[in-house]
């Protein structure tokens, strides 16, 4: 197909996300509400146990991180599921797109949503906590900033792979991913401090590696000798496989009826 072409059916996708933001005052909510509660709650803990700057700085930026990837993963998410829900999938997947059309349609309207997060709470970090999220400069925000952007692609295209597989109950794996990022990511604590088997687990994941890299601005050395460009080998191969998976979930879901039967 021609560009033109593709970038009609990409935004067809964006413009659906965007509809479904407008008009579900719920949705909003998840993107705006939760996360701020998120960064209150736990600077707030932080003031309470008397931490000191860089340790504050550490746990807020954990706090944020994990905010943009779960927002941005929100999007992704949604697109299959609400189809789902609203038993209009089908027709949909009648139209000539493929996963590409999917994912980059919904991946921009994440990334828009995760610049409204991004921005809010480094603004309100600063001026409740003193935290200076922005202080290491526009180059490292960005590099971080599309780190965990294309993190959050990751989890919400297995989403969708799950979904043309089990249906609406698959938005419980949104949760329990991004539950797992926060346990061995290290959001809240260095993952050295953590049992064998799930610090070599931890090593493994993209988010890890760029919390390191953005933390090392703060005087916090990091454990890989090279954070951003494994963090970003990474995702670039868990983006490949992610999408793989989503495809053969898309063609076996057609092939085996269930796409028609999560339609009636």
């Amino acid at each position: 197909m021609s560009f033109p072409t593709d970038l009609i059916q990409i935004n067809g996708f964006f413009y659906k996300i965007w509809l479904i933001t407008r008009k579900r005052g719920y949705h909003i909510f998840e993107i705006l509400f939760w996360p701020a509660i998120g960064l209150v709650s736990v600077g707030l803990l932080t003031r309470f146990l008397s931490l000191g700057p860089e340790m504050v700085a550490f746990i807020l930026m954990g706090v944020i991180a994990l905010s943009v990837v779960q927002v941005g993963q929100l999007d992704i998410s949604y697109l299959i599921l609400y189809s789902i829900w609203n038993k209009s999938l089908k027709h949909e997947m009648a139209a000539p797109i493929n996963v590409f059309h999917i994912v980059a349609g919904t991946w921009v309207m994440g990334v828009v949503h995760s610049v409204v997060v991004f921005a809010l709470l480094s603004f309100f970090s600063a001026y409740a906590f003193g935290f200076r999220f922005l202080e290491p400069g526009p180059g490292p925000l960005t590099l971080f900033f599309l780190g965990l952007t294309l993190t959050s692609a990751v989890v919400g295209i297995l989403v969708c792979a799950l979904a043309f597989r089990l249906g609406g109950r698959s938005h419980v794996a949104a949760n329990s991913m991004v539950s797992v990022l926060t346990l061995i990511s290290g959001i809240y604590f260095p993952v050295d401090i953590l049992p064998t088997p799930a610090r070599e687990l931890a090593w493994c994941i993209p988010l890890t590696y760029f919390l390191e890299y953005f933390r090392s601005f703060y005087g916090f050395a990091p454990s890989a000798a090279r954070p951003l460009a494994t963090g970003f080998a990474l995702v670039a191969m868990y983006l490949a496989l992610a999408c793989l998976t989503l495809s053969h979930a898309l063609n076996h879901s057609r092939k085996s009826g269930i796409l028609l039967k999560m339609s009636e």
